[in-house]
């Protein structure tokens, strides 16, 4: 008797350790979500709040990286703010900024206090004509595609957002198209903090930009092999080409606590 009680005990601390983690996953995911619905009304102190408090907290973004809460603050309530709603909290009329969360695949760790997810956006943007003679943007409309790495931490029982890795993957006008999109489209970063005042902290040197289409690496191995994708594999040469001859693959950053341990 005493053996069958043991294994229902074993049984039901495995159950709970599975809705555990599927709870993690649910809110995880959910916390995503928020991001955007919170960005796409320019909600950024929202979007803010949603960031751990870590020192390793970061967001990279178009060739930079921008360290700390203080970071996160200097890139949405800073940067964003100025640049699409004049420093204002919230949406200004007539200026479009959709950012879908979509195909979110979360992972826990198994101490259950940190996690990885990988995310897309398909974003539409742009100004209505009632505002192309008084908003900075003028008259424009655009479709942008990207892809989230990102790294998640619980804190006081919450899930937040440790490390957003946003990889904008493609860009194009409303009219023409991703056929036709200008090199340097949207220009990657060039001056850092303190020369640029709502500048990142670090410029990266592996930015993207279609149409370079290397894959960016995923945070977790493929199901069924248990494998990682090999390196040549992220690489994207020409039609044809030599793999080992094109650019190199993209590595993903990890939080300095990671690297010194």
């Amino acid at each position: 008797m005493s053996n069958e009680i043991d294994d229902l005990k074993k049984i039901v601390a495995q159950l709970q350790n599975q809705v555990t983690r599927l709870s993690d996953q649910e809110e995880v995911r959910k916390l995503q979500y928020k991001y955007g619905y919170y960005l796409d009304k320019c909600l950024y102190k929202e979007v803010a709040d949603l960031y751990s408090d870590h020192p390793d907290t970061c967001v990279e973004f178009l060739g930079g990286r921008y360290n700390g809460k203080e970071g996160v603050k200097r890139l949405y309530i800073g940067r964003f703010a100025k640049t699409f709603v004049s420093g204002r909290n919230g949406p200004v009329h007539g200026f479009l900024l959709d950012h879908p969360q979509i195909q979110g695949i979360v992972d826990i760790d198994t101490n259950g206090t940190r996690a990885k997810g990988r995310f897309r956006s398909m974003m539409s943007a742009g100004t209505h004509e009632s505002i192309k003679d008084t908003h900075p943007r003028g008259l424009v409309q655009w479709w942008e595609g990207g892809i989230y790495e990102n790294e998640y931490i619980k804190e006081d029982g919450i899930w937040k957002i440790f490390r957003l890795k946003y990889f904008p993957f493609w860009h194009a006008t409303f009219e023409k198209g991703w056929s036709h999109t200008k090199p340097n489209y949207i220009p990657f970063m060039s001056k850092k903090y303190p020369e640029d005042p709502n500048g990142p902290d670090e410029l990266l040197e592996d930015a993207m930009m279609w149409p370079d289409t290397r894959v960016v690496p995923f945070h977790y191995t493929h199901p069924a092999t248990g494998e990682q994708v090999a390196d040549d594999d992220l690489r994207a040469p020409h039609f044809g080409g030599d793999p080992s001859e094109s650019l190199p693959p993209l590595v993903l950053s990890k939080p300095q606590s990671e690297i010194s341990g």
